[in-house]
């Protein structure tokens, strides 16, 4: 999906030679990556960034340093398309319809309950950023046109080919200046569909000219197939899905019979008119905010504020609204809508979770041309026995299956950082099939076959041809595009003209990191 005509991906790039604390192991300096502050960025960069084993908090965006960090994180996805419901997957869907259905609490403890304490892809407080920008707005403004002669006479001086050395202007709204040490990561929720019932076969018994026998349930789902969104509805920005097409994303999703329950068949069921609960999903835009994000901001911030208080015993004064605005809500993703993207657009959401008219959980999420990537969850304390953490997993695959009816390419869901050697963090493992990325080729490979290479090495290369390189690489250090003194030029230009001592191993280091295709179409900031 090419960007959308919308401002240049501009970012910070600050290295990676300092270690942190661990979340993981706890080992005071053994965390080690590469970060950037992006100051916005395009969801097509940000895609192919995590591609390439990066990952964002807020606006900071980081890329561990696979071979040396004490916990390495290995990027992970899961095939949302092929996904099966595991045994203790469909234990959490059943419960949350008991619940739903009949009040029950019952605290049956899944086997993935680990989803729900979210230590996840760097601790709060445990990763600080490196340094501080203090870029001015003026300084991501470029300047008039009679620089761009200027800086094209000097690239053809240099006997290079001509790269986008014209100024262009950089509209930079988002920029904000580059903050604390803190940082929240990743958790998982989803959207609707809906469950259909396919014909039963032919009866079997001595007389197969009668009418094939049907269970009475089966007639009695069909009957109440129309009420379902009277019980458990989707909302996207406020205009409900239509029944008919949770209905027939449901027939899809089941046209035979004996096959394996998915996803659908459990949280689109129709619930009994007696039901105790009502749960909705409602996706809002996070950024930049809409209205029903600005209207709930305070109900879903005090939901952050105990789930900080309780899961991760933050002390009462620690989970601030500036906190959780620069963790939570903040994202350098700009909003994109394409005809055939999604309708709520790309960009980043919050999916809230709303029983009966309360917000009970909220995932954080992005949207992107080829993947749902979970960012974080959060939930009330008091609901921790549905297992959120798992059953938002759960819905966020069924989101992403139901977006990629509308957006072809969009059929994965990322799931942050697989980490092998914290036990703890192995479940991510438990959603079948789902694929590693190669820390070396960035090629993706079935976690069947990386789990032996994990058990033997913490740090490993899946790509098991030798030969095979990273087909990303930097190849053309001039290509890399900057914004220096307000004007856009390439890198060849940039070298001739700074002042002071070389910089080229810090831009060789970002290039080699983000690639050469987002090193020509993002913006690196220099002084």
């Amino acid at each position: 999906m090419a960007a959308a005509g919308g401002s240049p991906s501009i970012v910070e790039y600050f290295g990676g030679e300092d270690g942190y604390r661990c979340g993981y192991c706890k080992n005071e300096t053994g965390n080690l990556s590469h970060g950037m502050w992006a100051h916005s960025m395009t969801v097509q960069d940000y895609q192919d960034l995590i591609d390439r084993g990066w990952r964002r908090s807020g606006k900071y965006v980081y890329k561990p340093i696979m071979n040396q960090t004490c916990c390495p994180q290995y990027t992970i996805r899961c095939q949302a398309l092929n996904f099966q419901t595991s045994k203790s997957h469909k234990k959490v869907l059943k419960k949350m319809l008991k619940f739903l259905s009949k009040g029950d609490v019952s605290k049956v403890v899944s086997e993935e309950e680990p989803m729900d304490s979210h230590i996840e892809d760097v601790g709060a407080c445990d990763f600080a950023y490196k340094g501080e920008s203090h870029v001015s707005q003026s300084e991501l403004t470029p300047l008039g046109v009679d620089h761009a002669e200027r800086v094209d006479n000097e690239d053809q001086d240099t006997g290079e080919k001509k790269e986008e050395g014209n100024v262009q202007k950089v509209d930079s709204d988002s920029l904000q200046l580059h903050a604390d040490k803190e940082t929240p990561v990743p958790g998982e929720p989803s959207h609707s569909a809906k469950v259909v019932h396919a014909p039963p076969k032919p009866g079997k018994g001595a007389d197969l000219s009668k009418p094939p026998c049907r269970k009475a349930k089966d007639i009695r789902k069909e009957r109440k197939l129309q009420k379902l969104l009277q019980n458990q509805t989707c909302t996207v920005e406020g205009s409900q899905l239509q029944a008919a097409d949770q209905v027939f994303l449901l027939q899809n999703s089941k046209s035979k019979t004996n096959q394996p329950k998915t996803i659908e068949d459990f949280v689109f069921v129709s619930l009994p008119d007696d039901a105790q609960h009502k749960l909705e999903v409602r996706v809002v835009r996070s950024s930049p905010p809409s209205s029903q994000f600005k209207a709930t901001f305070q109900e879903s911030y005090q939901v952050y504020k105990r789930y900080q208080m309780v899961v991760h015993k933050d002390p009462p004064d620690k989970p601030t609204i500036n906190q959780f605005t620069r963790f939570l809500c903040d994202s350098p993703l700009e909003a994109e809508n394409a005809p055939n993207g999604p309708e709520c657009g790309y960009g980043s959401f919050h999916q809230q979770y709303w029983l009966d008219g309360k917000i009970i959980a909220v995932g954080v999420v992005d949207i992107l041309p080829y993947c749902v990537s979970s960012v974080y969850l959060y939930y009330d304390p008091d609901y921790s026995f549905l297992s959120l953490g798992v059953y938002s997993a759960l819905r966020e695959i069924a989101f992403t299956r139901q977006l990629h009816e509308k957006a072809p390419d969009l059929c994965f869901y990322y799931m942050g950082f697989y980490i092998h050697s914290c036990p703890k963090m192995r479940y991510k493992g438990q959603y079948r099939p789902s694929d590693l990325l190669c820390p070396e080729t960035y090629i993706w490979t079935p976690i069947e076959q990386c789990l032996p290479l994990l058990e033997h090495s913490k740090y490993c290369r899946f790509n098991q041809d030798g030969k095979a390189v990273d087909e990303g690489r930097i190849k053309e250090l001039g290509r890399v595009r900057v914004l220096h003194k307000r004007t856009i030029m390439p890198y060849s230009v940039y070298k001739k003209r700074r002042k002071g001592p070389s910089d080229e191993a810090s831009v060789q280091q970002y290039a080699s990191l983000v690639g050469q295709t987002c090193s020509e179409r993002m913006l690196l900031f220099r002084s």
